[in-house]
């Protein structure tokens, strides 16, 4: 996916990506910065990688970091809930998902 010639697209304050479709699934690059806030849990399951930054994920009280270089794979459903928060100045990863 050639990810320099699409646009970024920013739904919420703190957060921009760039998406594809196919079959099914979705390929995100996502950028966050500090000024992200998830108001509400996410209960989609996301699998990718940290391309930079740092952010914490919390799992309804158990918290995770992941920085850098390190994947991450969170199933989808209410017992797998979570918020993210960016602990760097901005954090980019790639995300696979299920559209």
């Amino acid at each position: 996916m050639d990810f320099n010639s699409m646009p970024w697209v920013g739904p919420a304050p703190g957060v921009r990506f760039k998406a594809v479709e196919r079959d099914g699934r979705k390929l995100r690059l996502v950028e966050f910065t500090r000024e992200f806030v998830e108001e509400d849990w996410c209960a989609k399951g996301h699998t990718g990688f940290v391309l930079e930054g740092e952010i914490e994920i919390d799992f309804d009280g158990t918290t995770v970091n992941a920085k850098a270089g390190q994947g991450i794979m969170i199933p989808p459903g209410p017992r797998s809930r979570h918020k993210a928060k960016v602990l760097s100045g901005t954090a980019r990863l790639v995300l696979v998902e299920d559209a």
